[in-house]
């Protein structure tokens, strides 16, 4: 990810990403030491590097910057069985912007890089101000790189525009602050392979900037980038360790980085149009999504070689509407749960089937480490209680949009029946 300007404190970490299949090789088992180059790293006294073998993440590794290189310490790779190739199916790629014409372009470069045979890309220009987003797609000048306009404000209308758009079953989605890894729909497509009633797949987001403090607090905060294991979420399978389960909607993954089956999305109302930035809720329509798969009896994988790489917000002023924006956002969510009947009588079975693994839960909410002194000073101390105020908005937010937007456009989606 090109560098937004320089480091701008003494813990900054450079982002990198080293894979093992790229390396000489050495003795079966044996241990090894790389020193590897660190460009662009001025100013920076460490790093963190995605260690991977081709395409596949195998773990976080930190390092020391000294003198423009750095040193990690890597097991030999274990001898495994090749595993059989997945189907590579034709992708639609769905990319909703609003007036950040030179954030988009950073974005499509990388999109333009995929290592993938059959893909289009539908660039959502959701209300805009100028034709910035135009004359990006234009300057292109690439047939697989196409613009769509659709008017109405918020993420939820332009996610519902690009399904409309796509040309193929299986549509990925992503933002244009971000940096698409060069096998990310590979990830995507053995998401969808790992079983036939897969109808998500979220993939990992791992921060692809450290060099503020306020980027710090959020890959501090977020979990999009930590998990490294494949997993398939069913409602009628619960994990042990998601004692909330299908409510805990952030574990899985995060609107920058998702993809869905076209028809079973649409056959369960799309995207709720009263949510997501640009409207009164400012989020929450990734989450909506996530949940009414695994609601409606679908299955969602969880796939960590479909990496994105993000640049989380860089000052505090930008933090902070971030913070309230997510709480807002659950707020609604939550709301719109209590208030449709089948998801409210699904909490109250959850509650009741796991009352000693949701008070647990509970209290380990409450016993969650405070942020490392690092990531926290020179920052608002408001930050984390913004965000969990914010949740109080949702409630007043969603009855705004319910207001303001047709029935037609989200009534569906909180039935769950086709719009």
């Amino acid at each position: 990810m090109t560098p937004g300007g320089p480091p701008e404190w003494p813990g900054a970490t450079w982002i990198a990403s080293l894979n093992l299949a790229a390396l000489p090789t050495t003795g079966a088992g044996a241990p090894r030491r790389v020193t590897l180059p660190a460009p662009a790293a001025d100013g920076y006294t460490r790093a963190r590097v995605l260690i991977r073998d081709g395409y596949r993440p195998l773990r976080f590794a930190e390092a020391a910057v000294v003198d423009g290189d750095l040193t990690l310490e890597l097991p030999a790779l274990e001898q495994a069985a090749p595993a059989a190739p997945a189907a590579l199916p034709p992708i639609s790629v769905v990319l909703c912007t609003r007036d950040r014409p030179d954030d988009l372009r950073g974005a499509l470069r990388s999109l333009q890089a995929l290592d993938y045979p059959d893909f289009e890309i539908v660039v959502v220009d959701n209300a805009p101000s100028t034709d910035g987003t135009a004359q990006v797609v234009d300057e292109f000048g690439d047939p697989r790189i196409r613009r769509v306009l659709e008017q109405v404000p918020g993420l939820a209308s332009a996610r519902n525009a690009g399904l409309r758009a796509a040309a193929h079953e299986i549509v990925a989605f992503t933002d244009d602050d971000v940096v698409a890894d060069a096998g990310w729909l590979r990830g995507i497509a053995a998401g969808f392979a790992r079983a036939d009633d897969v109808v998500c797949v979220c993939g990992t987001v791992p921060s692809g900037e450290l060099r503020t403090l306020s980027q710090a607090y959020f890959d501090w905060r977020v979990s999009w980038g930590e998990n490294l294991q494949s997993r398939v979420y069913r409602l009628a399978e619960p994990p042990a360790d998601l004692p909330l389960f299908p409510f805990q909607v952030g574990a899985y993954g995060t609107g920058a980085n998702f993809a869905l089956r076209a028809e079973a999305a649409a056959a369960i109302g799309a995207f709720d149009e009263r949510l997501g930035a640009g409207t009164a809720t400012r989020g929450g329509e990734d989450l909506d999504m996530f949940f009414r798969v695994l609601a409606a009896g679908h299955a969602l994988a969880a796939e960590p070689s479909a990496i994105i790489w993000h640049r989380h917000r860089s000052d505090s002023d930008a933090l902070l509407s971030q913070a309230k924006g997510y709480g807002v956002g659950l707020g609604a969510w939550l709301t719109k749960v209590a208030l449709t009947k089948e998801h409210r009588r699904l909490a109250l079975r959850v509650a009741r089937r796991r009352v000693g693994a949701v008070g647990r839960a509970g209290a380990a909410y409450a016993s969650v480490a405070a942020p490392p002194a690092e990531v926290t000073d020179g920052l608002p101390r408001s930050v984390g209680r913004t965000e969990v105020l914010s949740v109080l908005g949702g409630p007043r937010a969603l009855w705004r949009e319910s207001r303001r937007r047709p029935r037609s456009t989200w009534s569906a989606a909180a039935t769950g029946t086709r719009r």
